[in-house]
């Protein structure tokens, strides 16, 4: 690392060197590494997330804050890169192969492992998307180290100079916090929109560190024979939406959900439901919002009929503005949205549609 890098000071009081209970030092592990998950040309935002996160738990730490790129090289990688240091990033370290043009478990997990055996990191984040889950479980289990997933907060515990992470548990009733004591790199996942976005810094330079890595197409089992967008599953894409509207079981019937569709289609929002419709099967599970489901970080987040247990406030609670709409007034929902409507979904419902509507005429006639 650099002079700069090494002359960081961490604002943690100071702590025991961490070791293992064989003896074994782990202080040759330092740095905070975030793997920026490159696709087919694009980066998926919660990389971004994740460098923002990254970048306070490395400030505390007093280490560098590192993005990880893996692809096959050309402008798509080189993009990648310049971007992951406007988000927050000191260095990047990128390993470019032919190999790596299509993602697959074996040789980006064989890429990731050889770099983190290299550099060694002490915390190493990637997001819980599809790719990422695939990607930390099999470098983890390579490793032999520790990997806490799905996590909804990360904070650096003074006294260990540990990773705290945490995450739900007995599904989504309980909260937990896990710690990687004895092996490192510490790992965690997180879910997209569960951490804010971080500024973009345009001004903002680093290095650009390449990173050798040997892999043969020869010795990968697995061929990419066709590859269909998500645009084009048809699948809700609640994650980035700006404004949604969701229901619960206190709708009633699962024909009471066109209420919620009229509603965001009015807003040019997204719709889903809560975990218990979902399992109901009132909607699919692409609509489920919560910890479980889709994680959501709109402006406007209106919430009708339902409780508001932890696992679903997990999912929901990054949203500027929550109005929950519920029967009843001492619901758990009520303790964190910003505006609670006490009343019967279905009249408040329809009622704010129409006021919706009879509003937007008005400004069209003007």
């Amino acid at each position: 690392m650099s002079g700069e890098h090494e002359a960081a000071t961490s604002t943690a009081p100071a702590a025991a060197a961490p070791r293992r209970a064989d003896g074994a030092d782990l202080r040759g592990w330092r740095g905070v590494w975030v793997y920026v998950e490159l696709e087919r040309g694009r980066v998926h935002p919660v990389s971004w997330e994740l460098l923002g996160e990254g970048r306070k738990l490395a400030d505390h730490l007093g280490v560098p804050l590192s993005g990880i790129v893996l692809g096959p090289g050309g402008e798509a990688t080189r993009q990648a890169c310049a971007e992951a240091i406007r988000h927050g990033a000191d260095e990047v370290r990128v390993a470019c192969d032919p190999v790596l043009e299509h993602y697959r478990t074996d040789p980006y997990a064989q890429a990731l492992t050889s770099l983190v055996q290299r550099g060694q990191p002490e915390i190493l984040l990637l997001g819980a998307t599809t790719l990422g889950r695939d990607l930390a479980g099999a470098v983890a289990t390579t490793l032999g180290t520790g990997l806490t997933a799905d996590c909804t907060e990360l904070r650096i515990d003074d006294e260990t100079r540990s990773l705290a992470a945490t995450r739900p548990t007995f599904g989504g009733t309980l909260l937990c916090t896990i710690h990687t004591l004895e092996y490192r790199p510490q790992m965690a996942t997180v879910r997209p929109r569960v951490m804010a976005m971080p500024k973009r810094d345009p001004q903002r330079t680093g290095a650009i560190v390449e990173e050798a890595v040997t892999l043969a197409e020869d010795d990968v089992v697995t061929k990419i024979l066709s590859y269909i967008q998500d645009a084009d599953a048809g699948k809700a894409q609640l994650a980035y939406a700006d404004v949604v509207v969701a229901g619960g079981r206190g709708l009633g019937k699962p024909e009471n959900f066109q209420l919620v569709q009229e509603l965001a289609a009015l807003l040019g929002g997204e719709w889903g439901g809560s975990r218990p419709v979902v399992q109901a099967g009132w909607l699919g599970a692409d609509r489920q919002i919560g910890q479980t489901g889709q994680t959501i970080r709109p402006r406007l987040y209106i919430a009708a009929g339902i409780s508001g247990a932890i696992q679903h406030r997990v999912g929901v609670e990054g949203a500027d503005v929550i109005i929950a709409i519920n029967s009843d007034p001492k619901a758990p929902i009520m303790e964190f949205a910003t505006y609670g409507v006490v009343g019967d979904a279905l009249q408040i419902l329809p009622a704010l549609t129409d006021a919706l509507r009879e509003r937007q005429a008005l400004r069209a006639a003007a």
